[in-house]
């Protein structure tokens, strides 16, 4: 019943056999003598046997038996390079003299009603407020220029 089993599981390829790289390429894996008897008992196992010693190895020995993933270090820079952002807020900081046109501005921009865009105007007085989120930087340029003409002063943050 055994043999059964082991003929319907594919066996991992023995270790001192050739074996498959990534380029398709076959290697020679040259075993030590002290560990040859050892591989070929392996090379006997199914794979579900296999899993098995794994699992028992890995709680034996308290390790993982899952590819360790080393990081290079990183190569010292003069200056970091700064990524460009492509979303920004755009942030009131500044109404001006022409409140009205401010809050008619703040109004087209984010579609709020008269009182709350009041509201927001009369509020970034006290300190900057965020009229409207995550905009492209094109978009932001253009609201840039529109509250400009307004009296307003924002930034894109």
């Amino acid at each position: 019943m055994a043999e059964e089993k082991e003929k319907k599981e594919p066996a991992l390829a023995p270790a001192s056999a050739e074996k498959k790289v990534v380029t398709g390429k076959k290697e020679k894996v040259e075993v030590p003598a002290k560990f040859k008897k050892l591989v070929e008992e392996i090379e006997k196992m199914s794979v579900l046997d296999l899993a098995e010693l794994v699992k028992i190895l890995e709680k034996k020995f308290g390790v993982l038996a899952a590819p360790q993933v080393v990081a290079a270090p990183a190569a010292p820079t003069v200056a970091p390079a700064a990524e460009e952002k492509s979303v920004f807020n755009i942030v009131l900081t500044v109404v001006g003299d022409k409140k009205i046109d401010v809050i008619k501005a703040v109004r087209d921009v984010t579609g709020k009603g008269l009182k709350e865009s009041k509201d927001l105007v009369d509020a970034a007085a006290s300190g900057p407020q965020i009229v409207k989120e995550n905009v492209k930087k094109e978009e932001g340029e253009e609201l840039k220029k529109k509250f400009e003409a307004a009296g307003a002063k924002i930034e894109l943050k």
